[in-house]
């Protein structure tokens, strides 16, 4: 199966590609694995981050709808054409089992912090630990908040009543709402933001 821009189908004639099922549905089996799919549970809540892959399967099987498209793409065989999902829904609804902690990332921390510099407020690429590590600072979410680099680097190792610094507030584990904790391992895609918030 291929995936186009809708409007430009597979030539006629051509010779399918590998996982491809001439005449039949599309595999998934070549699809791009880095594209992302947001999948809510059947009551709408955020519920995973899947690939395309997976997506696919879920719509063929009668498992999950498609809510929103991927603008002007699709996944295409010989006689079935699919929209490339952006968001998705499950028909039936899946029990989450509740998780005590959030899991700590530097992507999670990033999200959390607006991707803005504690000390300075300008853009942040890199996390820094409050309590350096070395003079024992946990590698938490209570310790650790995003940081520029220049900020990173001239902090270092020293603790910020050394350089007079301050935080404008505590760090603190994410909120445990559906959206934010789903997102924090990812960088949504905009087509997800009204059911992220929505679920906040």
């Amino acid at each position: 199966m291929k995936r186009a821009r809708s409007g430009q189908p597979d030539p006629d004639g051509a010779d399918p590609e590998p996982g491809e099922v001439p005449g039949g549905t599309p595999s998934p089996g070549v699809l791009p694995m880095g594209s992302r799919v947001l999948l809510l549970n059947a009551t709408f809540e955020p519920l995973a981050v899947v690939t395309a892959k997976r997506a696919v399967v879920l719509m063929l099987t009668g498992k999950a709808e498609c809510i929103e498209v991927t603008l002007d793409e699709a996944f295409h065989s010989e006689n079935l054409t699919l929209p490339a999902p952006s968001v998705m829904r499950l028909s039936r609804y899946v029990r989450v089992p509740y998780r005590a902690a959030v899991p700590m990332t530097r992507a999670g921390v990033l999200r959390r912090d607006g991707r803005r510099c504690a000390y300075c407020g300008r853009r942040a690429d890199t996390i820094d630990h409050v309590v350096p590590r070395s003079r024992g600072g946990g590698h938490t979410w209570e310790n650790c908040v995003a940081a520029c680099r220049v900020c990173n680097s001239k902090k270092a190792d020293r603790l910020l009543g050394e350089l007079g610094w301050s935080l404008e507030r505590p760090p603190r584990p994410p909120s445990r709402t559906a959206g934010g904790v789903l997102v924090l391992a990812v960088e949504p895609l905009p087509a997800w933001e009204p059911w992220l918030v929505a679920a906040a």
